[in-house]
């Protein structure tokens, strides 16, 4: 795959098939546009690209660092493409003749049925439909993927985050929920209590699970372990505000600190709790502890 920053990067030449969106967490319903996208590549030498418009500068599912990686492999062209005044004041129909058929030499196009373009979102699904013939593409319309009668998006999969539906927001997402940061030290307060633990700090810019234990699965040194984690403000030992992530991961034994590592949450546990005395957090780790042995090896 190339990845492209910017339109104006785009120099190939030959014909595409491509799709266009923010596609935020890449998941089922974005996968369904791709998957037809690579469809319409099947005939002839037409090349697959995903123009991805610019994401909000938080509240998003994935990065897109993260979403160039969910996406190496599985398509030719990844471009991202910013909300420049240029773009932004484009007419709908400038938009086909200029960027699909302009940059993309768009054969076909794949869209979503709620697909809107042009300067205050004149151009929609319909329109592509009927300027086809004039600029000689394919408009190819989707039908939104559903799950349990209601359309998959972002923002659907946002709100299960939100609310701790972890399991059915990663099957949506097809995926774990993942975060990415550098393991940073603490009160070393966990190695003292028998259970060190590998502290990062939970991303401005990423959707928040509620604050609470989680099981997870770390990737660390290129290896891959399961871990329980902590999300929250560490309530019995700390007054500190800014939230972490904080992992125990099982059958981990060396110095983290510093290193990058990767984070999938797997299955809500429990809320985050206040503990009476350290003993008592105590004990109900080591029960998360065991609990997270068992779901590996059930595995």
């Amino acid at each position: 795959m190339q990845y492209i920053e910017g339109l104006n990067e785009y120099t190939e030449t030959e014909k595409s098939a491509v799709t266009f969106g923010k596609f935020d967490g890449v998941h089922k319903g974005h996968q369904k546009l791709v998957e037809e996208v690579l469809r319409c590549c099947t005939n002839g030498n037409i090349k697959s690209v995903l123009c991805a418009f610019e994401m909000n500068k938080k509240d998003i599912l994935m990065t897109p660092d993260e979403r160039r990686e969910r996406m190496d492999g599985k398509i030719d062209y990844l471009v991202e493409c910013p909300f420049s005044d240029e773009l932004r004041h484009m007419s709908a129909e400038d938009f086909i003749k200029k960027v699909i058929k302009g940059v993309f030499h768009a054969e076909y196009v794949v869209v979503g049925t709620d697909f809107h373009f042009g300067y205050g979102k004149e151009g929609d699904a319909h329109m592509l439909e009927a300027y086809a013939e004039k600029y000689h593409y394919k408009a190819i319309v989707v039908e939104k993927a559903r799950f349990k009668h209601r359309e998959i998006s972002s923002s659907f999969i946002k709100s299960l985050v939100k609310d701790g539906s972890i399991t059915t927001a990663n099957y949506l997402l097809t995926y774990p929920y993942p975060v990415e940061g550098i393991v940073e030290h603490g009160k070393h307060l966990g190695s003292e209590l028998g259970f060190p633990t590998c502290n990062v700090e939970w991303p401005a810019h990423k959707v928040l699970p509620p604050k609470g234990v989680y099981v997870s699965r770390v990737y660390i040194d290129g290896e891959v372990y399961g871990a329980i984690s902590n999300i929250g403000v560490k309530p019995t030992v700390s007054d500190e505000n800014r939230v972490l992530i904080e992992s125990y991961l099982y059958g981990y034994s060396g110095d983290a600190y510093g290193k990058n590592v990767k984070i999938e949450l797997l299955e809500f546990r429990r809320p985050e709790h206040k503990f009476s005395s350290i003993k008592e957090m105590q004990v109900r780790v080591r029960q998360d502890i065991q609990y997270v042995r068992e779901y590996f090896e059930k595995e």
